[in-house]
């Protein structure tokens, strides 16, 4: 790959792509599809749609971000990519929440795994979700075209020290680990994934279907937000959208009155039933914006004698699921283990802490590995998720719980790090939590596990995985859109991205985004394309 922006030459050769922030006056747009949000449910279903002869117009709240501004800058990229500048949290602040906020949406900006979703999860959506036609065999065509069409392979280089930990520590006690699959094609390995690529290696929607879309004319408004939907009867008959401020701080800017035959939310979770809840969309049940799904994380951290490095090489390459399924779906909460990337400012927020407490342990992070346990919400009756609601000024927040269930789930991944840890030479392993200390073996922190008290702000928890909301299945009362995406009161209007699934996926829910989208898009083209 190289660091020529496609962008920049498709713009020049007469992409039609709009900066809203730059309008002066209200304007009407036309088209067979308006498409709200290009992330991986948005930026699929373009290229679908578009390449099917449909008029495509998107719309992004986002700026068009490309690798001409991606410079491994931390500060920056926080600031411009992510929602609410990467300080989107759960209404009570107790889970940080890392969104994506641009063109591209969440793709632009992760740390490219790629798991096809799991068997136990799909078998779980039917039996107990009244979802149709979502199975491994109905879907392995639809991840095998995205894996080709998104360079999807496992990692075939060395993982590097950081995620060498959960090998190695995995291989002395004899538990799973695998290599981790990634969207990547020509990675120099720089690392820094999560701040935007500078070289197009990471194939998010950016560098992938978004052109593929634009080449085939679609139109691209970015810097708009889209305020609410209006409605004629079960039709939508207009999307309605302001103009954001250069800052992306307020929609405060012209109107813009977006029409088509049919529309797609794409927003994600969080964002698209937002939407549906600003627009008084129908909703008999009250289904709309709950069970909203985070994989909720918890951290360890340890030290080691030689230098780690975390900050370089490929973010995220060895997984492990040796602790996921031990009753497959039932029972306690299982978990997927991996590492995060360790950049200063990244590694500062998950370890928190204050003043010399945290100086020390940034002082030691060359020579430090973290870990992290994505814990598998939503297969239970204790673990029923979050629901989406609107502040006053009409942005989401979301309202997660956390209960005994979920702390259970915490505690044991916890230990479960901590054991890898030691077995792959850690001199000291810290739980991350406020009164979390260095342990110098197993057996002291096992005893400093049981004596901490496991509650909301004690201990540090995050997500990069927001799932659910506007949950799909066959059964009006338990769901807001069909299996088709389609939803249930309204004729002309498709949900198409993350907020579809009715539990957690189990694993990074990149791939399954694309996969389950690129089936229903393709479905959804040809009953627009015989009306």
């Amino acid at each position: 790959m190289s660091r020529t922006d496609p962008f920049a030459q498709g713009m020049a050769s007469g992409w039609q792509v709009l900066d809203a922030a730059e309008l002066s006056d209200d304007s009407q747009f036309d088209a067979d599809v308006v498409i709200i949000g290009t992330g991986a449910g948005g930026g699929t279903s373009a290229e679908i749609l578009a390449a099917a002869g449909l008029r495509v117009l998107l719309v992004e709240e986002g700026a068009l971000k490309t690798s001409s501004d991606f410079h491994n800058d931390e500060a920056k990229a926080y600031a411009d990519l992510y929602q609410e500048g990467s300080l989107r949290t759960t209404r009570d602040a107790g889970i940080a929440i890392l969104q994506g906020r641009a063109v591209g949406g969440t793709t632009t900006v992760n740390w490219t795994s790629s798991f096809r979703t799991p068997p136990l999860t799909l078998q779980h959506w039917a039996s107990q979700h009244a979802v149709q036609d979502l199975t491994s065999e109905s879907l392995a065509p639809w991840f095998a075209r995205m894996e080709q069409r998104l360079g999807i392979e496992r990692w075939s280089l060395p993982p590097n020290a950081n995620n060498d930990v959960l090998r190695k520590g995995c291989e002395a006690l004899g538990w799973h680990w695998a290599v981790i699959p990634r969207n990547v094609r020509g990675c120099w390995n720089l690392g820094y994934c999560g701040t935007g690529c500078p070289v197009n290696a990471k194939q998010s929607m950016l560098v992938t279907t978004l052109p593929a879309a634009l080449e085939q004319g679609a139109i691209l408004i970015h810097r708009a937000r889209a305020q609410r939907l209006v409605f004629q009867g079960n039709q939508v008959s207009a999307v309605e959208c302001r103009a954001m401020n250069r800052q992306q701080t307020r929609a405060d800017g012209p109107t813009l009155l977006l029409r088509a035959r049919h529309v797609i939310v794409a927003g994600g979770g969080i964002n698209s039933p937002a939407l549906l809840l600003r627009s008084k969309a129908p909703d008999p049940y009250n289904r709309l914006g709950k069970r909203t799904f985070l994989h909720p994380v918890c951290f360890t951290l340890a030290e080691f004698e030689h230098p780690i490095n975390g900050f370089y090489g490929a973010p995220q390459s060895i997984y492990s699921d040796h602790f996921q399924w031990p009753q497959g779906t039932d029972g306690p909460m299982g978990f997927k283990l991996e590492v995060p990337p360790m950049q200063p400012s990244i590694s500062s927020a998950l370890l928190g802490g204050h003043g010399n407490l945290n100086l020390e342990r940034m002082r030691q992070l060359a020579n430090s590995n973290i870990m992290l346990a994505l814990m598998r919400d939503g297969f239970d009756p204790q673990s029923p998720g979050g629901a989406v609601q609107l502040r006053s000024d009409g942005t989401p927040t979301l309202d997660y719980p956390l209960n005994d269930y979920l702390w259970e789930s915490a505690r044991r991944a916890t230990l479960a790090m901590a054991e890898i840890q030691f077995a792959a030479g850690a001199r000291r392993v810290t739980p991350i939590h406020v009164r979390g200390v260095p342990s110098r073996n197993l057996a002291e922190l096992r005893q400093q596990v049981d004596l901490l008290d496991w509650r909301i702000h004690d201990v540090r928890l995050s997500s990069a995985h927001v799932m659910g909301g506007c949950a799909m299945g066959e059964d009006p009362q338990q769901g807001v859109v069909d299996s088709q995406g389609r939803h249930h009161q309204l004729e002309n209007l498709s949900v198409l991205d993350g907020s579809l699934f009715p539990t957690s996926v189990g694993a990074n829910p990149q791939l399954s985004i694309y996969a389950v989208v690129a089936k229903l898009a393709n479905q959804l083209a040809e009953q627009l394309g015989k009306s």
